[in-house]
């Protein structure tokens, strides 16, 4: 069904009655997928003095362990896309929340590795899940000059997933042989709180739309901004759709006029991590263990590496509508290529701890300001309407298969290249990253998704 009528530019931020309460609540729900991201995929750098001794693990089955969960969310982000085209972005969240409190205790309670690994793998399709469909949400839900700002709220989570994680393990860490059991198993309690939560949100708006359920879309985009605001919109999304209701396939991402949004959405997203930051995050106590340090001091050197990551990232939030995207993304891979080589040159077994935390905790200050929220945000807004759920499920694939072989090799990698070496192909990677934004990657602060459409595919 054609459009018969041209729909005006979306409102401007001055023409809008924002509901705050109802759109923060909104967002806050929706990213708390990300908290549970967060803390499902750090939670096991601090049961890896455990677990390594109980089954008995070699270089080659440690990256196994530690990476496992990282093919499931390969896994969760291909169906991500589907599911919430199908069913919403709201009824599939409600499903990685159930999925998320299952596998915890699941993951726990394992007495084979097999067993072990094959959680760790269905906890990942949750984090998968949740990791496409939490910002997708956010964005489409969330006016354009505040867009930014509220997709970073879902690295925020991520960053307090992780520092509870963190905060968890040092505190059980005494509990005895088990403690491991219960680091993993009380991830249960924040999904069943997200599980609840989300029966308090409205679905997305353009989801809404594309299932021409236009009153519900209207009704949603009236509270949020204003009747002048939801009207304006809501014209603007539907022209965006052509109201063409064809199944989206995935040879569509090959189009001519989809080529820019879809490579900048995978680039970013591989860049973000082939950098190193998860190898870090994920092997931090044995690094500070092979540099020296006993493990009760690695965990709380972990513990206080998840308190700046959670900090510096109010920066972003503070700063990413204001001084845009690109900006964030080239500062902050030029700052973590130095922090690498300066990390490389410091770490021996005799390494003065105190020199190389500090150092360490610049370079996650930095990660935490710059890349980690810009990159969801980015991906989140790169797409058209038409593909938006399909392209973010590609991209995030593409996100956690280089995160996947980064945080698999790093074991063997530094064996066979030493730490130091390996921390010398992160910095590299990270300047590799700085020359293709500075040459190649485009602004997208404060422009409407449906005008970042017309501009990056020519729709």
């Amino acid at each position: 069904m054609a459009i018969a009528y041209s729909a005006p530019e979306p409102s401007s931020a001055d023409s809008i009655e924002l509901n705050k309460r109802y759109l923060l609540t909104a967002n806050v729900v929706a990213a708390l997928g990300g908290l549970l991201f967060g803390f499902d995929t750090a939670v096991i750098s601090g049961t890896i003095p455990f677990i390594e001794p109980y089954f008995n693990l070699t270089d080659v089955t440690l990256g196994w362990a530690v990476s496992s969960i990282l093919l499931g969310c390969a896994i969760g982000a291909v169906i991500s896309g589907r599911l919430s085209e199908h069913y919403g972005r709201k009824v599939t969240l409600i499903f990685c929340a159930l999925l998320f409190s299952v596998t915890a205790v699941a993951t726990g309670f394992s007495y084979r590795f097999d067993l072990f690994v094959a959680f760790r793998i269905l906890g990942g399709v949750a984090v998968g899940m949740a990791a496409v469909i939490s910002p997708m949400y956010i964005s489409e839900i969330s006016p354009a000059h505040v867009r930014g700002r509220l997709v970073s709220l879902y690295q925020l989570a991520i960053t307090l997933g992780i520092l509870l994680a963190f905060m968890s393990n040092f505190l059980l860490a005494d509990s005895g042989a088990d403690a491991w059991r219960w680091m993993f198993s009380v991830q249960a309690i924040p999904a069943m709180l997200f599980f609840v939560a989300l029966f308090v949100v409205p679905e997305s708006p353009r989801w809404l739309i594309s299932k021409n359920r236009i009153e519900d879309a209207r009704h949603v985009l009236t509270k949020i901004g204003g009747q002048v605001y939801g009207e304006k919109e809501l014209a603007s999304i539907r022209q965006s759709f052509n109201t063409h209701q064809e199944q989206v396939k995935l040879s569509v991402l090959l189009e001519k006029r989809y080529f820019l949004p879809v490579t900048l959405g995978v680039l970013v997203a591989v860049f973000s991590q082939v950098t190193g930051y998860n190898s870090l995050l994920y092997y931090a106590p044995l690094i500070f263990k092979n540099a020296g340090l006993e493990t009760g001091d690695a965990l709380f050197q972990t513990l206080a590496i998840g308190i700046i990551n959670c900090v510096f990232t109010f920066v972003a939030i503070v700063t990413i509508d204001k001084v845009g995207r690109r900006l964030l993304l080239l500062s902050g891979s030029f700052l973590m290529t130095v922090c690498w080589a300066l990390i490389a040159f410091t770490f021996n077994p005799n390494a003065d701890g105190y020199l190389l935390l500090s150092i360490i905790l610049i370079f996650c200050a930095v990660y935490a300001a710059t890349i980690g929220p810009v990159t969801w945000t980015y991906i989140a807004e790169i797409f058209p309407n038409k593909i938006r759920a399909l392209g973010i499920s590609v991209a995030t694939l593409s996100l956690w298969i280089a995160c996947f072989v980064t945080s698999f090799t790093f074991p063997v990698l530094a064996k066979a290249a030493g730490e130091s070496g390996t921390f010398l192909i992160y910095g590299g990677l990270c300047l590799i990253y700085f020359l293709f934004i500075f040459f190649r990657l485009p602004e997208t602060k404060g422009k409407p998704l449906e005008t970042l459409e017309r501009e990056l595919s020519g729709e």
